[in-house]
């Protein structure tokens, strides 16, 4: 049985919103639901967990009436930092279970279903995947008031779904928190696995600023 964590936290701050940014409309419906119908679209079977602060809860449940939402999917209550709530979202999965877990950002609705699958596919063999883009702009690396040109080809952007063995997540959240996870990968790592890299799709964008709405709303409805 395969599982998808998809963790919803954001206050929104950014957006210079009231309302949290997983909840912000694009192409008429909040980009929470179309995430979760994403990974529903890649797999009729494919478990859904979605991680949500317990303050935000009843305004989502609104929310899926308002729009006949009708994805299923069990709740989990969010946690104090992003690891504390993958915990949460994991401890919704069976202790026994065998399969892969995903790790999704809640307010990426544009994963490809190749990119989904292939993410799933490889962590059968790899058992710890991360999608990555290339970085196509410039890189510094800042060293106090200096900096110098780095290598771009060195580096890549992460994306999510972060793949994973159900029970390597398991044991490697079981680890003491730090500040150095910044993501699962960091998580697993930290556990002394290896991380593998597979392609992403750069329309796989993170929803943070104004900015990237209007790019949403593109992709959404393509001119």
């Amino acid at each position: 049985m395969d599982y998808i964590i998809i963790v919803a936290g954001g206050k929104g701050l950014r957006m210079g919103s009231d309302i949290p940014k997983q909840f912000l409309p694009i192409g008429g419906k909040p980009v929470l639901m179309r995430t979760l119908e994403r990974f529903r679209e890649y797999s009729a079977n494919i478990q859904i967990i979605l991680v949500l602060p317990e303050a935000q809860q009843e305004y989502w449940h609104q929310l899926c009436e308002e729009y006949n939402f009708d994805v299923e999917y069990t709740l989990a209550n969010g946690g104090q930092t992003r690891f504390h709530s993958v915990q949460n979202g994991l401890a919704k999965v069976p202790d026994d279970a065998i399969g892969v877990v995903g790790v999704h950002d809640g307010v990426r609705p544009f994963p490809s279903i190749e990119v989904i699958r292939n993410c799933y596919e490889t962590a059968r063999q790899k058992k710890a995947v991360i999608p990555v883009i290339p970085v196509v702009e410039t890189v510094r690396h800042l060293e106090g008031e200096k900096s110098k040109t780095v290598p771009r080809n060195d580096y890549r952007l992460v994306q999510t779904p972060q793949t994973f063995d159900i029970q390597l997540l398991k044991a490697a959240n079981r680890q003491p928190y730090n500040d150095g996870f910044t993501d699962d990968a960091s998580v697993v790592e930290s556990f002394g696995y290896e991380i593998t890299l597979v392609e992403g799709n750069r329309e796989n964008i993170k929803i943070t600023t104004p900015y990237d709405l209007k790019i949403a709303e593109v992709l959404i409805n393509p001119c």
